[in-house]
């Protein structure tokens, strides 16, 4: 009975690492606590330990100030991902996702909002994990990665 309690108490302080919040826009996240669990078995996969992810759902302007304040992009994008940890096994972050951006591109790409939004927040939590996307071969590894992990989400 005590591993059981032990068991419950860990999985409840993990799933406490992870935050969702919204910064100029008024949205409401689906599915908290699967989106939470299923986070917390990709950082496990990856055998990374989670320390803190913060997932701020924005506009496109607000994150359009980010990319050209922190990146000196100036062109509009679906998600940044800041990593704050010094540690490549830690994963410690926060991921800003622009929700206007994730409606557009489930059009553009004839995917559900749903799918596209469940897509970039892995993408996110993979840039976190060590995987790039610049190059052609880096963002063949991503998505399929993606892929795989999103099978995780439905199967969960």
């Amino acid at each position: 009975c005590l591993l059981k309690k032990n068991k419950i108490e860990f999985f409840s302080i993990m799933k406490n690492k992870i935050y969702f919040f919204n910064e100029d826009i008024v949205f409401n996240l689906l599915y908290r606590k699967k989106i939470k669990q299923w986070l917390i078995n990709v950082v496990a996969s990856e055998n990374k330990s989670l320390e803190n992810l913060n997932y701020i759902f924005c506009s496109d302007e607000y994150l359009l100030k980010l990319n050209i304040e922190y990146l000196k992009h100036y062109t509009l994008t679906d998600i940044i991902t800041f990593n704050n940890s010094n540690n490549k096994d830690i994963i410690n972050g926060d991921i800003f996702i622009s929700i206007t951006r994730v409606k557009e591109n489930a059009i553009k790409y004839n995917q559900i909002f749903y799918d596209e939004l469940l897509r970039v927040i892995v993408h996110g939590v993979l840039h976190l994990c060590g995987y790039k996307d610049k190059l052609l071969k880096d963002r063949k590894v991503m998505r399929e990665k993606e892929d795989y992990y999103l099978l995780g989400y439905k199967n969960l």
